[in-house]
């Protein structure tokens, strides 16, 4: 069953928007259940807006929400989750004692550790199904689409 709506544009070729973000949706949907299998079931689709965005020092909630294109307060909502869940921990901003800063615990650490392993399997099957050849050429395409963008 198509997770894509049915409406009278599914009959016309994809726009390469969905083309891109179709194969970027299922895995992040394999990576949350991997999560979930790894023993963290609390880390949603989400809190990826947190994970990818963080400084191995430690980033500020404003800074965060900065780069992943959301508000203060959302941002600061998805933290609160990964903090109470022992995922991240607020510190003092050595730089400025009145800011915190957000970073991973060693609980935060594992989810990367999982994500990578995932990523490295995932990629090692793309390169199985689609050849080396094909598969650098994809990254090459994307860099440079992400360049042109």
């Amino acid at each position: 069953m198509s997770s894509l709506p049915d409406t009278t544009a599914r009959h016309a070729p994809e726009n390469i928007a969905i083309l891109l973000r179709e194969p970027f949706r299922r895995m992040t949907e394999q990576t949350i259940a991997r999560l979930a299998e790894r023993g963290h079931p609390q880390v949603r689709y989400a809190h990826g807006n947190v994970f990818q965005f963080l400084d191995d020092a430690g980033t500020r909630v404003s800074v965060l929400a900065e780069r992943a294109g959301m508000t203060k307060q959302s941002m600061a909502q998805l933290v609160e989750h990964l903090e109470t869940h022992g995922y991240v921990e607020r510190v003092s901003d050595p730089a400025d004692g009145r800011a915190k800063l957000v970073r991973t615990t060693a609980r935060g650490r594992e989810v990367f550790a999982v994500v990578r392993e995932f990523i490295a399997e995932t990629e090692a099957l793309i390169e199985a199904r689609l050849g080396a050849d094909k598969l650098a050429r994809l990254r090459a395409l994307l860099t440079e689409l992400d360049a042109a963008l």
